[in-house]
């Protein structure tokens, strides 16, 4: 296939990704987005009363407006998978599953997180139906409603206090091991009169008709089964980063990208945003605002190595600015 130039190219399309995408049109940078799914994690959460602007929205309008801003700036997307990222002469590469081969000047990685799945009957089908991942955004959704949420770490426990917070009427907190959160933490849902906490226990199945309407759960120690008729589960066994394909940029003991404050990786002229990085608070309106600052740097960058706007600037070595970065492999 015939490799295609651009300025930068963003991959993901969340709403770090697609941010950076309309800021770095604006600047008129030629710019291309490369995803396999438009929208990201959002897509899972069924509603949204966090993001400025909006009082209630589901998740996937939310990123089908997003989508249609960035559309209405002229911005090039291919749903494609990436599967790796090199660098050349020219500039970096990066491989589409399908697409082949991209060529920018800059890169914005915003590929974000995907949620660490069960694996049981009914999870797929049921998504968004009654199965959640985020407690943060669909707990006020449960309210007088009862609940599984499975995970005895922080987020676990910590999903069972939002859901207290939010009124649900009662709560089931399933962890194959003992509770293992902080203890400032595990004493806020002890002895609470909603929450029955089950240790050695795991979800089994997911049952439901349109909706979530019970779970199954096997006692690991006595291999006991039991039905919990509940309307939603709150699946919070961790997350993990979309960042397989970077082989050469740093990252932390999670396999998040390592960022500094201008959204630089240890590579110049790659930047990333979003919940792919070590920056905290994985939510919606903050990877926004790293895919906004992401892109203002990438500005920044090819103003001084030169974008297709820009060839009479002059390059200012990494080095004389300060900077130091490890090298990247050739391809």
């Amino acid at each position: 296939m015939e490799t295609k130039s651009y300025d930068v190219i963003i991959v993901g399309a969340g709403p770090a990704g697609m941010t950076a995408a309309v800021y770095c049109l604006r600047k008129g940078l030629r710019t291309l987005v490369i995803s396999k799914d438009i929208g990201g994690q959002v897509n899972w959460t069924t509603l949204v009363e966090n993001y400025m602007g909006f009082m209630r929205i589901e998740g996937p309008e939310l990123m089908q407006r997003f989508k249609e801003q960035l559309k209405g700036e002229n911005g090039a997307i291919i749903e494609d998978e990436a599967i790796n990222l090199w660098h050349r002469k020219e500039g970096f590469v990066v491989n589409g599953k399908k697409s082949g081969e991209h060529l920018g000047k800059a890169i914005i990685v915003a590929t974000g997180k995907r949620p660490k799945m069960l694996g049981v009957v009914g999870e797929e089908s049921f998504r968004g139906k009654g199965v959640s991942y985020c407690s943060t955004c669909d707990a006020p959704l449960f309210r007088d409603a009862s609940v599984v949420v499975v995970g005895g770490g922080n987020s676990g426990v910590q999903a069972v206090i939002d859901l207290l917070a939010s009124n649900a009427r009662q709560i089931y907190l399933v962890t194959n091991l003992e509770l293992s959160a902080d203890h400032v933490l595990v004493d806020k849902i002890s002895n609470h009169q909603k929450v029955r906490i089950y240790t050695y226990h795991q979800v089994t199945a997911i049952h439901g008709d349109n909706m979530v309407t019970g779970v199954a759960i096997r006692n690991l120690q006595s291999g006991k089964e039991e039905q919990l008729r509940v309307e939603g589960i709150f699946i919070e066994i961790g997350l993990e980063p979309n960042s397989e394909f970077l082989e050469d940029l740093w990252k932390n003991n999670l396999g998040e990208v390592v960022i500094d404050c201008h959204c630089r990786t240890n590579i110049s002229g790659i930047f990333a945003a979003g919940d792919v990085t070590h920056t905290p608070e994985k939510q919606i309106i903050v990877a926004s605002g790293e895919g906004a600052k992401a892109a203002i740097k990438v500005w920044e960058y090819l103003m001084n190595v030169g974008s297709t706007r820009n060839e009479e600037r002059k390059y200012i070595p990494p080095a004389e600015r300060g900077e130091v970065y490890a090298p990247i492999k050739g391809g």
